[in-house]
């Protein structure tokens, strides 16, 4: 249930990508109201969130909510949210409220019961997720070998905000503590977009639909579930 779609240049994809969503989201206000929009971090997703924060969108009955974050205060780096309110956030898109994950709490484990029930009040099926994918094979905050994968990654789990630890990893060095949304959480989105770029991560996405262990390429989970669509966008 993969559909690819290659783009000769970045800005071909970008364009692409920002009117799928819009068009995502324009659906979910139609149909519903009000739509939710599953956004996560990285370099790959930001230029689409520029244009997509273009769109002449009712905003205002979008909702944001992070895929995933580090257990780190907004004016710190490395933090997702003021990624997103600094790229997505922007121009029109600026009256869309936006849910994010870090609590008061000192620890994602301490924080996710409260993460658990913000994003409970979320209205589902959510209308569109965009993923991105490190050149190690994880996708959201799903590492390889992580601590507390096995329990993301379970499709039959009602919960929808996991505490996770990333393992060391030689290819991303990351060690730290997240909180992210499980497997099934991300399941309960009409679409899936994932979002690959340059010609290593193409590698890694191949390598990835060849095998079938998840805790050593947990982005398999995504391609592999076999319950809702997945559309791979790749550009040089």
């Amino acid at each position: 249930m993969v559909e690819e779609k290659f783009f000769a240049d970045r800005e071909r994809l970008t364009l692409a990508l920002a009117n799928e969503c819009a068009a995502a989201l324009h659906a979910g206000i139609k149909e519903n109201g009000q739509a939710t929009f599953l956004v996560s971090g990285g370099s790959s997703p930001e230029p689409v969130y520029r244009e997509l924060s273009r769109r002449p969108l009712p905003w205002n009955n979008v909702n944001v909510a992070l895929v995933d974050e580090r257990w780190v205060e907004k004016d710190e780096p490395g933090s997702n949210l003021a990624f997103i309110s600094n790229s997505l956030l922007q121009n029109e898109a600026a009256k869309a409220p936006c849910l994010g994950m870090k609590n008061a709490a000192p620890t994602p484990a301490e924080g996710e019961a409260d993460c658990e029930r913000v994003y409970q009040e979320l209205p589902r099926p959510f209308d569109v997720c965009v993923l991105g994918m490190g050149n190690d094979g994880h996708t959201a905050s799903f590492f390889p070998f992580a601590e507390g994968l096995a329990e993301a990654l379970d499709v039959k789990s009602q919960k929808l905000c996991k505490a996770i630890t990333a393992k060391q990893s030689a290819v991303t060095g990351a060690h730290t503590e997240r909180m992210t949304l499980t497997l099934a959480a991300i399941l309960q989105a009409k679409e899936i977009k994932l979002l690959i770029t340059g010609e290593e991560k193409l590698k890694v996405y191949r390598q990835a639909l060849l095998g079938d262990d998840e805790q050593e390429m947990p982005v398999r989970s995504i391609l592999k579930q076999g319950l809702k669509p997945v559309t791979v966008y790749w550009a040089p």
